[in-house]
């Protein structure tokens, strides 16, 4: 399992926009998909939100990867 910090410089990022930021998910269609198929959990629960809003200290894990946001 890889562990990643991602850097927020706002309030927020989107779901979304954080699996293309980080490089997990190529497309936004294929960040979508993947969240509404359920394979993304936030903090340890199932996330299929796609424009969920994360914060600092949130955890999320997708296909044995971790991104800590700080």
């Amino acid at each position: 399992m890889s562990v990643q910090t991602f850097q927020l410089s706002g309030e927020h990022i989107q779901l979304i926009q954080l699996l293309k930021a980080t490089g997990l998910c190529g497309t936004g269609g294929e960040a979508k998909i993947v969240v509404s198929e359920g394979l993304i959990t936030v903090d340890g629960e199932t996330e299929t939100r796609k424009r969920c809003k994360l914060t600092r200290g949130k955890r999320i894990e997708y296909d044995g990867h971790t991104i800590e946001i700080q």
